[in-house]
């Protein structure tokens, strides 16, 4: 079994060596050839569902749909659009080399259940001009220190990889990690670790996240402080777990500082630090089915794997999912035995890096490796595969994104995680039954909104 598996990575290894043709750029090519956070502007000629169009903008409050008002949920851009191909467990084979190589074994592993509806492409990711102007300035200042990055605040830290196979990976790494999701937003939301027969049950949270790191009123790293975001988060059910609360310090350089992360339990109504909230630690609300660094497909410090850089390619990838938060969608029915319901997920041919990270000699993760399949216009993750530690592929992530425009970013809708072995998989970020879906209108708060007594304060409420 292990030589099967081995052998079929060692195929998708050498698929993937041929990545797409190298050309010379820089970071005076930002806003010219590139766009502003780094992707190739041109599209690459084609028709059809292998097309990928030129980036001319992307998607922003003056191209979107004019009845929305934030924070409501997003009405989709491309309702009328149909697809143009499905791909599924018996035709995939003609179609393998554009697909990651997780999303091949869910086809096989759920034939009935999984397929692709792919979509015409459209390349709607748009950033505030001042994320774009501090991306170019980022590209000539960030540097990797071992495995952290330096010298960079409010912008994508490299636009334009270079170096070393290694120093590539890590730079990719980094700028999915420091990605423009807003300054301050808030939401609800759910998730569900969904059976074998299709039964689960729901955790819903009131979220709070502050991303100082693209704080406009923050200048230089000194005044960061070493803070990338703030996470707050009270449980609102199910009932025996409401009044909860859990706050995160995500600190940029972990070397310097790891992260810090407090609970409140409403039944002691005590605050607690939580010592072990990073890297494999398992994550109760999604019943065993999701790492602490699982969460956004990969967070935290890169520390305990050597990175690679496999190459770019033209992938069918998720994209565009504004079906997948629809209020007109119930979670019952999203939430199908198996897998999530192929049927309103969108996707689409995108250029995508790829990198692996191989578990390090004396460091311990229940992923012997993972590779990363990086959006190159957002640097958002949008697929993984993970492996155990017999080299089988054990565990599939997807990111669903789309373009936020009122702000205007790029963030996945919600992000599923499947166990090819148990049978199961796990979900989060549903709002599609909350009465808003996300709101990044109101101003940050200070630091000491984001404190373990405010902690307790939001928990008791």
């Amino acid at each position: 079994m292990r030589l099967k598996y081995l052998a079929a990575g060692a195929l998708v290894c050498s698929a993937l060596a041929a990545p797409l043709a190298a050309y010379a750029v820089s970071a005076a090519d930002l806003g010219q050839s590139l766009t502003p956070l780094g992707g190739e502007k041109a599209g690459n000629g084609k028709s059809g569902w292998q097309a990928i169009p030129e980036w001319t903008g992307g998607l922003t409050a003056a191209q979107a749909p004019r009845n929305y008002r934030p924070p409501q949920h997003h009405p989709d851009p491309f309702a009328g659009e149909r697809p143009l191909l499905v791909v599924n467990a018996s035709n995939m084979a003609q179609y393998a080399q554009y697909l990651p190589l997780g999303v091949q074994d869910l086809l096989k592993t759920y034939p009935q259940s999984f397929y692709l509806n792919v979509y015409p492409s459209h390349r709607t990711l748009a950033v505030p001009e001042r994320v774009a102007e501090n991306t170019k300035r980022c590209a000539t200042t960030a540097h990797l220190r071992g495995w952290a990055m330096d010298g960079c605040v409010g912008g994508t830290p490299f636009p334009v990889p270079s170096g070393s196979s290694k120093d590539k990976a890590l730079q990719i790494l980094w700028n999915h990690i420091t990605r423009f999701r807003g300054v301050y937003v808030i939401r609800r939301a759910s998730e569900a670790a969904v059976q074998r027969n299709g039964s689960y049950s729901l955790a819903t949270n009131d979220q709070e996240l502050y991303f100082k790191y693209y704080d406009p009123k923050i200048k230089t790293l000194a005044e960061l402080n070493n803070v990338l975001f703030y996470f707050m988060s009270v449980q609102l059910a199910p009932p025996r777990l409401a009044g909860g609360a859990v706050l995160v310090r995500e600190t940029l350089d972990q070397r310097a500082e790891p992260r810090e992360a407090w609970g409140y339990n409403a039944g002691q109504r005590r605050v607690r630090q939580a010592p072990n909230l990073s890297y494999d630690t398992p994550i109760a609300d999604a019943d065993g089915l999701r790492t602490a660094d699982d969460t956004d497909i990969f967070n935290g410090a890169p520390d305990r794997y050597d990175w690679n850089l496999i190459g770019k390619k033209e992938m069918l990838i998720p994209y565009n999912d504004y079906q997948l938060s629809s209020p007109t969608i119930k979670y019952r029915d999203l939430l199908t035995r198996d897998v999530l319901n192929p049927k309103p997920q969108r996707w689409e041919m995108h250029r995508v890096w790829i990198i692996e990270g191989t578990l390090r000699p004396g460091k311990r993760h229940i992923y012997s490796k993972r590779r990363f399949y990086i959006d190159e216009d957002s640097w958002q993750i949008v697929a993984a595969d993970q492996y155990d530690n017999r080299g089988a592929l054990w565990r599939v992530s997807l990111a669903f994104p789309k373009e936020y425009w009122e702000v205007p970013m790029m963030w996945s809708t919600l992000d599923a995680f499947f166990d090819l072995q148990a049978h199961r998989y796990h979900v989060m970020g549903l709002t599609n039954e909350e009465p808003t879906e996300f709101d990044a209108t109101k101003p940050a708060p200070p630091d000491e909104y984001f404190s373990p007594q405010a902690l307790r304060r939001r928990g008791i409420r």
